[in-house]
């Protein structure tokens, strides 16, 4: 399934563009060692699940569905064009980089086992301003939802250790074949018509993400 390009943690970052709460996690940097992964579950939790990082809104971001965030290396090349820039590991603000994944395309509530950790694929990341502050891209938001690689976000169901270097293997993909692009789709880019395809992530949803879906499939 590819392998880690590389793993990053944050710098911390403070500014106008960090929004609200006036700083922000989202500049992470390539480290050489491992990430050490302490957070479990999906719901409920707080925080980050990386060890050494920080979330500094954890009203939006954070919890055991959000532990980490994935991001492809050939997604930051595709920036890179469209930029007329060179992004580098961890520019979107990915813990880890990863290289033939493509993990916009991975299945709701699949497992992968990276280095002695295994993950859970909870969902997409959704653009906020904050991004498009520290791309210091007016509109980035726009043409970020329009592009639909959003990248996955994972829970962590085993806690670990992942370097530089490791392959990712595939445990298991749930029969609804619900990918993470879908879900954006439907709930970044508007697409009120994948609803019922949608719902059949729901056992294997985040409440928070599930929260969006029988609304839609109630038609409000």
């Amino acid at each position: 399934m590819g392998y880690v390009e590389s793993v990053n943690i944050a710098k911390v970052r403070t500014g106008d563009w960090t929004g609200r709460v006036g700083r922000t996690g989202i500049d992470k940097r390539p480290v050489d060692g491992p990430l050490v992964l302490d957070g479990a579950g999906v719901d409920g939790e707080t925080g980050s699940g990386v060890r050494g990082d920080t979330v500094a809104d954890t009203d939006h971001h954070g919890g055991g569905y959000q532990a980490l965030y994935a991001f492809d290396v050939e997604d930051l090349r595709f920036w890179s064009a469209e930029l007329g820039r060179e992004l580098v590991p961890g520019n979107a603000g990915e813990n880890l980089t990863l290289s033939g994944c493509d993990s916009s395309e991975a299945v709701i509530g699949q497992r992968w086992r990276i280095g002695t950790a295994v993950l859970r694929v909870t969902g997409p990341r959704i653009p906020c301003t904050v991004f498009a502050g520290f791309w210091d891209i007016p509109g980035l938001v726009k043409r970020f939802t329009a592009a639909g690689r959003p990248g996955a976000y994972f829970a962590v169901e085993k806690r670990g250790e992942i370097r530089a270097g490791d392959s990712v293997e595939m445990l298991s993909r749930p029969e609804h074949g619900v990918t993470v692009a879908d879900y954006f789709a439907f709930r970044a880019q508007g697409r009120g018509e994948l609803a019922e395809h949608i719902a059949g992530s729901l056992p294997d949803l985040p409440n928070k993400l599930a929260k969006h879906v029988v609304p839609a499939l109630n038609g409000r």
